[in-house]
Parts: structure tokens; C-alpha cells; sequence
């Protein structure tokens, strides 16, 4: 069958001949030989597509590879464009060991002009008919009125099709091309832009600075001259100053304002700044206030607080019961409310308001998943905000109303981070990432003065390295041939083979103590467009992964008793984690560990204490519960808030850790002495860190920073 040029199915539209796939209007990324699988199935809807066909398709006969573990990576990547699920499909359907089939409903367009058909016949009476119509005065009356008002609605469609022709459209226009730009604010007037960065196209995160430059042009300006780690800056409501927060190495961090054509810097207040989004802040419409997050210690729980502009005091909003951390500020454009991210026990997040003054704090709606940017429309109805599912690996721009609860997706991006808005509400921007890569690295523990090696490198992400326990293997997730897999390489990063083909996200492996098995989770869609997560248990050898029965619904990053006898895990699929649990490694009735939210599970090499990471935002802190007997949990003295909940390891005399105030720089605290000390400097990392048992290598997925620019949305409403 002859597939035409260009068809839609769904909100979905492709292009034969430019191999271009849009949704909605917008372009998809998808692999070219991703392309040419939904090519294939278009042309045979409904009809099977055998492997074997794709296959001779995608690959010359003389083409070495892994053919089935091609096929289904290309399989793969076309449904994350879609959408689609394996399990439930709308469109890409698997017919098990025979191949695919297109089951979507399709509407073929054409690029030809329709031909005219001949025009109707006008309606004549039959041949010979003396007939002719009576009308009656009632009926010309109605015939009349009834022309009157088609004329009127007539008028007012055209007049309504005029102005919409006379609007013009959202368009997204690339704003910086500078390397990594990060924290970027639109002015009120929405002619410029502020942001954090270190002057060059190659990042270094021991010195960025706030810069500014009129959108349009390409002359950027440095306003700062202090050494800082992070910026995150907003706007005075006049647009001559600009407020912002500071994280810096040398214990300077707080809030600062400085004017926004150049300047002297001013120092307001002090802050326990940490990575991550207690950094936000916004400046009231009245110019009386500064919104800020502050913490009473480092790893403290994270409160939002008000600062005047006037007084330079600070007082916290009124505090939500349910809300175990603050973040994310922003204040309406009438100045009557502020909003900001809570991070309650009961979900992931939530979008929550109070007034300008910081009183009668309401939680508005609560998600699943992470949560970063938030900016409200001109008429102050709805709130722009990014949200990512866990185990998704992209993030959607969303849109709330606040008289309903309804959301809506927006389709100008798919992989968006951060958010800011013109006080008119007509421009918009957003940052996008590109080249970023998680490569695992090696540091030699004993010879900290050597440099780092790259261990296992990739184009795409690896995460959660692990030794095995006789130290000769690591196992790590990577999403290199699709969703994020399971893989293995030896101790040197050699003879790396995948492990799983669950076809869906899966990671957090643990090794057992004997190295014959890993416990890993993995994702599963749902058709409210949701990931439930499981925890597996599979035999290295055998390579066949079950699913582990824990009684709790979902179940994630498991990790090992020291004996094998139990399996420890979050009793939950979100973000900030949940209460932490264990498991007998067979399956069965689980036992909670902890009262707490926490993430990350590890058991102390004496098997007393359970450790995990504890709080829903950045900076986590570091919790021990005890297992002798269970019921106790505090957090560890003496060891600062951590950059991340994944980035901590620990051995038998203390704990490898990234703080929070100092997020480059692996660090380790002593049980005994209770003292950190630095052990080695630059080394950006979010996702795990492993020793080896002899204690001489640690090995960690190091983020190798992107390309990261500012997009910006042009007439917007």
C-alpha cells in the first residue's frame, strides 16, 4: 500500500518525505531509523510488519550488530515520541516474535488541491408542474428575522476571524547560544534578560556570575565581580535592579541586589543556601518584598520567607501543616498572591498560595513526579509550571487553573527546565538541554592526588554504579540502546553486555552479598499516563528477572542486607521518596524500617542501623534508623546537608559523601572523629557513588555539563 506524503493519527503528524514527526505543531526528536519503522507500519496499518522485514529494512546485509537489540531500541525510541506504552498500546502494538503492527487511527492528507466536483442542481419543479409556493405574511416576518440574525452571526464570525488573523501566533526563538546558561529571568517589560553564567562556552562551576543583555541582541554584560557557585536572580517590578541569591564557596551565600545596568553589589541578608531550588526567589510587584528559602541549618528543613526591602527583616510565611519544605516563589502580577512548590508527605509535590503578606497558605493541587519553575499568567487564573514523572526522562510545561485544579499540557517543548514571564504574560522563556551525558569515572582513593579516570563513557546516560562484592564487576542503568537497562562491564569498564530488555526504565541495581543475583526497580506505564515501579530480583546467570512480591503497591531502589536475608526499599514510586521498608529476598510481607520519608536505603556494615537520605528537596539530610529494635531514627551528627539523595556511600569507618554547600567536591565523614575532610575537587555528581571492597577505587557517574540555552516564547497569550 502506497503511504501518502504526509499523515496525522492522533495529535501526531508525519512527514514521508522530510522524515519529520510533530505533535501538535512541534517537532519530535526521533532517530532515523525510528523514522523508518513508523514508515513502514503507516504503510501496512493494521497488518503485521515482521521483525525479519524491519530488519532488512533498517540494516545492510552486511551489517554487523545485534539485530533484535537494535530493532527493539528503535521500537523503543518511536514509542517515548508517542507516548506509547508496550502494555497498553495506541498505536505501536507487539505481536511476540513476529513483529509489529500499526494500530492508530490515521487520517491521510494530501498536498494536491481537491478537485471540484460539478455543482448541484438547482431544485426546479417537475416538468409540467403548474405549482407555485403560497406565502403567508407570518412567514416572510419569520423568513426576515431568521436572515437577520444569520446576517448578524455572520458579521460577528467574520469579525472574530479577523481579529484572530490579525494576532499573531506563539513562535519559540533560541535567545543564547553561549554554552551553559542556567537560571534565566525574563524582565517585567520582557525586553531583557538576566542570567547565571562563567563567560565561556566551557562551564566552570567554582566561578559564574550574573549577566544580562537585551533580547535581540547579542551583547551580553557581567554585572558581578565576586567568585559564586550558583546565581539565581529576579527582577526589581521597575526592571532597574536585580535581586539575587547567591551560593558561594566562602561562606558569602545570601541574598544581594544590584542595579541592572551595572554596578555596586549589596549584601541584604545571609543565607544557608544549598544546590537546588531553595536558591529561587521573586521580588513583590510593590517592590516590598523579597521571597526567598532559607533553612535554620545546613540540611535544615526549607522555609519560605519574606524579606523587606525596607527593614531588611525576615519572617516566614504561615506554615502549611503538610508541607515539609518550601521552594519555588512567585508572586502574582496584581500583587495580591504569592505561589510556591510544597513538598507534603502525601505526594511528590504540590503548588501551593498564600497572600502577598505570607498569610492563609492553601495547597491548590498535588502531583506526582519533580517539579521545577513557576510563573503565573497575566490575568494571575493559572500557574505555569515543569513537571518530570519519575523514571520518564522528559518534563512537559503544564498550565493550572486555579478556580478548577484543571491541567493542561503546552506543547512548546518537551524536555523544558526552568520558567519566567513577562508582567504582560506575551513572552516566556525556558532553558533546553543538549550534548549532556552521565559517564562513569574512577578515582583512586589511595592516590587522591592522581587524576580521575573516564571508566565507561557513552553519548547517552549511566547511573547508580555499583561494585560486586568481590570488587571485579560493576553494574550501572543506561539508556544507550533505549529506556534506561540494566548493564555490566567489568572492574577496568571492559566487556560491557546488558543485562535486562524490559523494554521500560529500570535502574537502582544492588548487588547480593554472594554476587550471584542484583535487585533492581523498573517502571511500568499506565494509561493515566502514570510509571508504577516494581522491585526485580534476577540471577546473573540465568538473566530471567521476577518481579518481587512486597506487599506495599510500588516498590523502588531496593538494596541488600549483609547476610542476604532481607532486601531493603522505598515503599512508594515518588520523588522525595517514602516510609523505607524490607523484605525477605524470596518476597512476602514487608516490615516499614523507618517513620519517615526517605530514599536510598543502605544497611550499616554491622547491621545495626539502616541509613537513607531524608527530605523532599535538595540539600537532603542524612537519617539512621535503628534495627535493633526497630523504631528509632535520627539524623547523623556532624555530617552537612548532601548535595543529592543518591550521591553517599558507605564503607565500615564512614561515609562518602557530596555536600550541599560545597556540591563538586567528594567528602568524607568519620564515624569515629565525627570530622569531613576533602578528598577530591570538580567533579559535578547526581546519581551514585560506589567503593570498591578493598576500599582503594570509588566509582561515580559524573555530570558532564551540557550545552544548555534560553528559549524564549514570543506572543505567548
Amino acid at each position: 500500500m502506497r503511504v501518502s506524503r504526509r499523515v496525522r493519527f492522533g495529535p501526531f503528524y508525519a512527514d514521508m518525505q522530510t522524515q519529520e514527526l510533530r505533535k501538535d505543531g512541534v517537532r519530535l526528536r526521533l532517530p532515523g531509523q525510528s523514522f523508518h519503522v513508523l514508515k513502514m507500519l503507516l504503510e501496512r496499518p493494521g497488518g503485521l510488519v515482521t521483525r525479519e522485514e524491519l530488519q532488512k529494512a533498517l540494516w545492510p546485509s552486511d551489517t554487523f550488530v545485534d539485530f533484535d537489540h537494535g530493532l527493539s531500541a528503535a521500537v523503543n525510541r518511536l514509542r517515548d515520541a508517542l507516548g506509547d506504552s508496550a502494555d497498553d498500546p495506541r498505536y505501536i502494538e507487539t505481536l511476540p516474535r513476529r513483529g509489529y503492527r500499526f494500530v492508530g487511527v490515521i487520517e491521510r492528507t494530501s498536498t494536491e488541491p481537491k478537485s471540484e466536483g460539478a455543482a448541484a442542481p438547482a431544485s426546479v419543479p417537475p416538468v409540467g408542474s403548474q405549482s407555485r409556493p403560497v406565502w403567508g405574511r407570518n412567514r416572510i416576518v419569520a423568513l426576515a428575522v431568521t436572515g437577520a440574525v444569520c446576517l448578524a452571526a455572520l458579521v460577528l464570525t467574520f469579525g472574530h476571524w479577523r481579529r484572530g488573523a490579525d494576532a499573531p501566533s506563539p513562535h519559540v526563538v533560541q535567545l543564547t547560544a553561549l554554552g551553559y546558561v542556567n537560571n534565566a529571568a525574563l524582565s517585567p517589560d520582557g525586553t531583557r534578560l538576566a542570567f547565571e553564567w562563567n563567560g565561556a562556552q566551557t562551564p566552570n562551576l567554582e566561578d559564574v556570575g550574573l549577566y544580562v543583555k537585551d533580547i535581540g541582541g547579542e551583547t551580553v554584560q557581567r554585572l558581578t565581580d565576586s567568585k559564586s557557585r550558583l546565581l539565581s536572580p529576579a527582577w526589581s517590578p521597575d526592571g532597574i535592579q536585580l535581586a539575587f541569591h547567591r551560593l558561594a564557596k566562602d561562606g558569602s551565600s545570601g541574598i544581594y541586589i544590584i542595579p541592572s545596568h551595572g554596578g555596586a553589589e549589596k549584601k541584604l541578608y545571609s543565607t544557608h543556601a544549598s544546590i537546588g531550588r531553595s536558591l529561587g526567589i521573586a521580588w513583590s510587584s510593590d517592590g516590598r518584598n523579597i521571597a526567598f528559602v532559607d533553612a535554620p541549618f545546613s540540611g535544615g528543613h526549607q522555609a519560605l520567607n519574606l524579606l523587606s526591602t525596607d527593614t531588611l527583616q525576615a519572617e516566614q510565611i504561615d506554615h502549611n501543616d503538610r508541607c515539609q519544605d518550601e521552594a519555588g516563589p512567585a508572586f502574582s502580577h496584581n500583587g495580591k498572591y504569592l505561589a510556591y512548590e510544597c513538598f507534603p508527605t502525601s505526594s511528590d509535590f504540590a503548588i501551593a498560595i498564600v497572600s502577598a503578606a505570607g498569610s492563609g497558605a492553601h495547597l491548590v493541587k498535588e502531583f506526582k513526579g519533580y517539579v521545577e519553575g513557576l510563573a503565573w499568567t497575566a490575568d494571575d487564573k493559572r500557574l505555569l509550571f515543569i513537571q518530570t514523572l519519575i523514571g520518564e526522562g522528559r518534563s512537559h510545561i503544564r498550565e493550572l487553573t486555579i478556580a478548577d485544579g484543571s491541567v493542561h499540557d503546552l506543547s512548546f517543548a518537551t524536555h523544558a527546565e526552568g520558567l519566567s514571564i513577562s508582567a504582560r504574560g506575551d513572552r516566556l522563556v525556558f532553558h533546553v538541554e543538549s550534548a549532556r551525558t552521565d559517564n562513569i569515572w574512577r578515582a583512586d582513593l589511595s592516590r587522591p592526588q592522581d587524576p580521575p579516570v573516564e571508566l565507561i563513557s557513552t553519548t547517552r546516560d549511566q547511573l547508580m554504579p555499583q561494585y560486586s562484592p568481590d570488587g571485579t564487576h560493576i553494574v550501572f542503568a543506561s539508556d544507550r540502546t533505549g529506556p534506561t537497562e540494566i548493564w555490566m562491564s567489568d572492574a577496568a569498564g571492559g566487556n560491557l553486555g546488558q543485562l535486562t530488555h524490559l523494554g521500560q526504565p529500570s535502574g537502582s541495581p544492588s548487588w547480593s552479598p554472594d554476587g550471584k543475583k542484583i535487585a533492581f526497580d523498573s517502571r511500568t506505564s499506565m494509561k493515566d499516563g502514570s510509571l508504577h515501579a516494581d522491585v526485580y530480583v534476577m540471577d546473573i546467570t540465568e538473566q530471567a528477572p521476577r518481579k518481587l512480591n512486597t506487599g506495599t503497591g510500588e516498590a523502588s531502589v531496593p538494596s541488600w542486607s549483609h547476610d542476604g536475608k532481607w532486601i531493603y526499599f522505598i515503599g512508594g514510586g515518588s520523588a522525595g521518596g517514602d516510609r523505607i521498608y524490607r523484605v525477605h529476598s524470596e518476597g512476602g510481607q514487608s516490615t516499614p524500617v523507618s517513620s519517615a520519608r526517605g530514599w536510598g536505603p543502605k544497611e550499616s556494615l554491622d547491621g545495626r542501623y539502616v541509613y537513607f537520605a531524608s527530605s523532599a528537596s535538595n540539600g537532603t539530610s542524612l537519617q539512621r534508623a535503628s534495627l535493633g529494635p526497630i523504631g528509632t531514627e535520627s539524623p547523623v551528627e556532624g555530617i552537612p546537608a548532601l548535595s543529592f539523595a543518591a550521591n553517599w556511600t558507605i564503607v565500615r569507618d564512614g561515609i562518602y559523601f557530596f555536600p550541599g554547600d560545597d556540591f563538586t567536591t567528594l567528602s568524607f565523614f568519620d564515624f569515629a572523629s565525627k570530622q569531613v575532610r576533602q578528598i577530591l575537587e570538580g567533579q559535578l555528581v547526581f546519581y551514585g557513588v560506589s567503593v570498591s571492597p578493598d576500599q582503594r577505587y570509588i566509582v561515580y557517574a559524573r555530570h558532564e555539563i551540557p550545552k544548555r540555552d534560553v528559549m524564549l516564547v514570543d506572543n505567548f497569550r
